[in-house]
């Protein structure tokens, strides 16, 4: 079956295979002995031999080996699965006319397999789990092995990151052939964590859709899995809700700083869903409550208790602003958002926020918060909340953000909810690398590229076992943000850090390899037009 290691005969494997064999003695990736279990992939270090990130699994390199792309290259995909199909479609654009004077046609499957073709395949590897892959790359061909498409997906990453930094180009995928090759390499893979993330604000400055669609491709090439848009806040509303309009027509119209501010239609809504999920990322809607309102409160003076509409904000402060909560109105209006948001949204989650009240009593509180949690149940969705929210009386089924390292959602923890780690010390990319930065804030200190990369989210906290963590997620707030230049500019490289972290087993990560890595990839980062921050941490490659 395409994919599956050779037969064990010497004699009829090639030489750059037997090499291979040879190196990967006690090899991680499923033998046919164990492919009825479902165990955890050996786990193999690995030298810094390549620029993948984030690392596999168990990765086996023969450079001098090595596929090249030619205009004879096909994609080969299954009968009858269009998802698969899209992938190769996906793919055959990537690679565009790079390798000859048309893209690689997209087929379907042949057996035996064509020589020189890239295949996607689905079939059976109980222990990858849902996302992981196998990608074998040989001088004659290529093959990607997953039990799901995504697993496929994130192959197609990996064989990606080992063509050359040329292939990022736009200019060179539509421009005459050349030669453009990988190393040979046989790689099983899969993630330690099912939630890999960041979050944008797009609240405190305004992304447009072009450029969340933009970071949504950063996001994919380290497959990183879930897209967090904080979508309100006291200095914007921006998503459109069609029962409440004044919402983004007054409370959209501004920004951090006085500058113009601006919103999405349903439809960009939709657009960038639709985006995200060709991509494998769920998008993750935040409309942060009781506080961070004073954009809704400006819009709508019955949200007040005074009923007086509040004047709209342009300031970074915190706190001040809170709904009414003794109001029902307060109760139908989040009814309404959630049921309008909820209903544009394939994805299972709702974020509520819930963080840095400072004008309610806990009680009053608790009370808002689980009444939230059973309209968001209602409209069928799970509630997250900020780690504020693991003090009330939560659903099992609801998900705490922590952000605050010193947070202890013990309680709630051992009533069976989950969490995910986005302590802002470590993974708060807004935070400045260092005090020469000339973006960000430091109220969380500095988080330098190795402070994002160096921590086990599984010794974070005594008081969070690692079967409670969902996974890890870097958010990316822009009180001094304002546009996706900026926020590349804070992301990266550290958002490839925090890929790995909720990718690679601890035991597969040396910040000392990494960092070598890093400078590897940096020429990809440049073919990419990527702003990223050189940082004297890494040794990057000219």
């Amino acid at each position: 079956m395409i994919g599956h290691w050779p037969a064990r005969s010497s004699a009829r494997l090639p030489r750059w295979l037997l090499t291979l064999v040879l190196v990967a003695t006690g090899v991680s990736f499923t033998s046919c002995a164990t492919r009825g279990r479902p165990v955890q992939p050996e786990v193999t270090p690995v030298a810094p031999t390549h620029e993948v990130i984030p690392a596999p699994v168990s990765a086996h390199l023969l450079p001098n080996d090595r596929f090249v792309l030619t205009p004879d290259t096909t994609i080969a995909v299954p009968a009858g699965n269009d998802r698969v199909a899209r992938l190769g479609q996906y793919l055959s654009d990537f690679i565009g006319l790079i390798a000859g004077p048309a893209a690689p046609p997209v087929e379907t499957a042949t057996n035996p397999p064509k020589p020189g073709s890239i295949s996607l395949e689905i079939a059976s590897r109980p222990s990858l789990g849902p996302e992981g892959y196998e990608l074998t790359i040989s001088p004659e061909r290529v093959s990607i092995v997953a039990n799901e498409p995504v697993g496929l997906f994130y192959g197609v990453q990996t064989f990606r990151q080992l063509l050359p930094p040329a292939v990022e180009y736009e200019a060179a995928r539509v421009d005459e052939a050349r030669p453009i090759s990988a190393p040979a390499a046989q790689i099983v893979d899969q993630p330690r964590f099912a939630w890999r993330g960041s979050m944008l604000d797009v609240a405190r400055h305004f992304l447009s859709v072009d450029e969340v669609l933009r970071y949504i491709d950063l996001m994919a090439l380290y497959k990183l899995n879930r897209l967090h848009l904080h979508l309100s806040d006291d200095q914007g509303w921006r998503i459109e809700i069609t029962s409440w309009p004044n919402l983004t027509v007054h409370g959209g119209r501004t920004e951090v700083g006085g500058t113009p501010g601006g919103f999405y239609t349903q439809a960009d809504y939709r657009r960038m869903v639709e985006y995200a999920a060709e991509r494998f990322i769920t998008i993750v809607p935040e409309i942060d409550m009781p506080g961070h309102t004073n954009a809704a409160l400006a819009s709508y003076a019955e949200l007040n208790c005074d009923g007086v509409a509040r004047p709209l904000y342009t300031g970074i402060e915190v706190g001040f602003s809170s709904l009414c909560v003794g109001k029902d109105v307060t109760y139908r209006f989040i009814d309404d958002v959630v049921r309008e948001i909820g209903a544009l949204t394939p994805g299972p989650y709702f974020h509520v926020g819930g963080d840095e009240v400072k004008t309610l009593t806990a009680d009053d509180y608790a009370r808002f918060i689980e009444r939230v949690q059973g309209i968001v149940q209602r409209h069928g969705k799970v509630m997250l909340g900020w780690d504020e929210v693991a003090a009330t009386s939560l659903s099992p089924t609801s998900v705490v953000q922590v952000w605050r390292p010193e947070a202890n959602p013990a309680d709630a923890v051992a009533k069976g909810t989950k969490v995910i780690l986005s302590p802002a010390s470590r993974v708060y990319l807004d935070m400045k690398y260092d005090p020469e930065t000339a973006l960000g804030l430091n109220w969380a200190g500095y988080v330098a590229v190795r402070t994002a990369y160096d921590w086990d989210p599984a010794s974070f906290s005594a008081a969070i076992r690692e079967s409670a963590i969902l996974g890890v997620e870097a958010p990316v707030w822009s009180e001094t943000l304002a546009n996706i230049r900026d926020v590349e500019y804070m992301a990266l490289p550290r958002l490839a850090a925090v890929a790995e972290v909720g990718w690679s087993p601890a035991s597969q990560r040396s910040w000392e390899e990494f960092r070598v890595r890093l400078g590897r990839h940096g020429p990809r980062l440049t073919a990419l037009g990527a702003s990223f921050k050189r940082v004297a941490e890494v040794p990057w490659q000219p």
